[in-house]
C-alpha cells in the first residue's frame, strides 16, 4: 500500500473487501434492502475511496454502508466501531487548536487526520442518525464538525451516547483527551 497513489494492493483490497463484506452481512439492520454486491462493485470502480476505507479500518474505525443516496447512487459509510476510533483519539480538534497549544501538544487534530484520509467529520446531525442504527460511544464522545460561529470563538463540539440519550457538548477546540476521538464518513 502507498500512501502517495492512494492505492491498495490487490490482496489487499481483496482482505479489505472480505472484512467489509463479512462487517455489512453481521449488521444487516443498519443497511437494509441494500444488496452487498452493489456495494462491492462500487468500490472496485473507485480504488481512492477504497484507500479512505482501508485508512478508517486501520485506526479502528469499523466502517460500514448505512445507507444509499438514490440522487447520487453514491452509497455512504460510517465509522461504526462500538467506542470513537481508538486510532484517532486524543486529538484536538484542528490546525489552529494545535498550534495555539504552547504545551503538551498532541500528536495531531480531528480535521488534519480527516482530510488526509479522505474522510469527512461527523455533523451532529448524521452523528444522530448513526446513534438509531445502534448505541454508540457508550464510554467515549467523538468530535463533530463545528458550526464557524462557534470555531471562531475558540470552541468546538462533541458527542456521545449517554443515559439512552445523544448529548451534544462544547470544549476549547484546543482540548484533548484519551478517550475524544472523532468518526467519520465517506461517499462512495
Amino acid at each position: 500500500m502507498t500512501k502517495r497513489n492512494k492505492e491498495l494492493s490487490l490482496e489487499h483490497s481483496e482482505e479489505l473487501l472480505r472484512t467489509l463484506k463479512a462487517r455489512f452481512e453481521k449488521n444487516m439492520n443498519r443497511h437494509k434492502g441494500l444488496e452487498w454486491a452493489k456495494v462491492q462493485a462500487k468500490l472496485e470502480a473507485t480504488t481512492e475511496k477504497l484507500w479512505s476505507l482501508n485508512e478508517m479500518e486501520v485506526t479502528g474505525g469499523e466502517p460500514d454502508v448505512v445507507s444509499h443516496d438514490n440522487k447520487t447512487g453514491e452509497y455512504i459509510f460510517y465509522d461504526c466501531s462500538a467506542e470513537s476510533p481508538k486510532g484517532r483519539r486524543s486529538v484536538c480538534y484542528d490546525r489552529e487548536a494545535l498550534e495555539s497549544r504552547k504545551n503538551h501538544k498532541p500528536e495531531n487534530n480531528a480535521i488534519d487526520m480527516a482530510t488526509a484520509m479522505g474522510i469527512e467529520l461527523l455533523t451532529e446531525e448524521k452523528y444522530r442518525e448513526l446513534q438509531k442504527l445502534e448505541n454508540f460511544d457508550l464510554k467515549t464522545s467523538s468530535w463533530v464538525q463545528t458550526p464557524a460561529n462557534i470555531r471562531k470563538l475558540g470552541g468546538a463540539i462533541f458527542c456521545d451516547h449517554r443515559y439512552d440519550t445523544v448529548f451534544v457538548y462544547h470544549n476549547g477546540a484546543e482540548s484533548y483527551y484519551a478517550a475524544r476521538g472523532f468518526r467519520g464518513s465517506l461517499r462512495v
